[in-house]
């Protein structure tokens, strides 16, 4: 259950600000249409925290407890750092899969803005971490919709009254607290 929980709570931190939720607030403004841009946002979201999440487990059974808690500890550390760096979101990520409609358009741009992104990074590591990859995905999906289904409801009004800074902030310490109690062994309940 805490995978589940701090998965939920720490990508939906971490997605405040984050060039998805940007690109969510986008596709808003552009079709205004929030069921079929909510449903992409979801799928788009399983499919690839659901890769993120079998990645997890991957290296999990393919690198050694001690090497595994170093390689993680780090990464959470890295995380920490990452967010607190701004995302910005570039106009062509908006432009891809116009002909697909409302649903293709985001389903197509939301994988591939999450590519590679923190919140898909902090799925590997989690789900590493925590050995738990289904409740990862799960949080981490969940952590994305309370992030994003607000976005896609009330737009750039809502972004102009969240203190960005002070959520990363929150975001960036929790990554570190996570670095750091895997490197000092926290893990080590969990076979690391």
């Amino acid at each position: 259950m805490e995978s589940l929980l701090v998965s939920t709570g720490v990508v939906a931190l971490a997605e405040i600000g984050d060039k998805t939720q940007l690109l969510a607030f986008i596709l808003a403004a552009r079709f205004k249409k929030p069921l079929p841009i909510i449903a992409g946002i979801l799928l788009a979201t399983i499919v690839n925290h659901g890769l993120a999440g079998a990645l997890g487990a991957w290296i999990t059974a393919q690198v050694s407890p001690e090497v595994l808690r170093w390689v993680l500890g780090a990464s959470f550390i890295g995380m920490a750092v990452w967010t607190l760096i701004p995302d910005k979101i570039e106009e062509e990520e908006t432009q891809v899969a116009q002909k697909l409609g409302v649903f293709g358009a985001t389903l197509i741009t939301f994988f591939l803005a999450e590519m590679g992104d923190k919140t898909q990074i902090a799925t590997v590591a989690m789900a590493a971490h925590y050995a738990t990859p289904l409740l990862v995905v799960i949080g981490t999906t969940l952590g994305m919709l309370i992030a994003d289904v607000p976005a896609v409801f009330v737009g750039d009004r809502l972004a102009n009254r969240i203190p960005m800074k002070l959520v990363h902030s929150i975001a960036a310490g929790i990554f570190a607290v996570l670095g750091v109690a895997t490197l000092l062994g926290a893990g080590s309940s969990l076979g690391f």
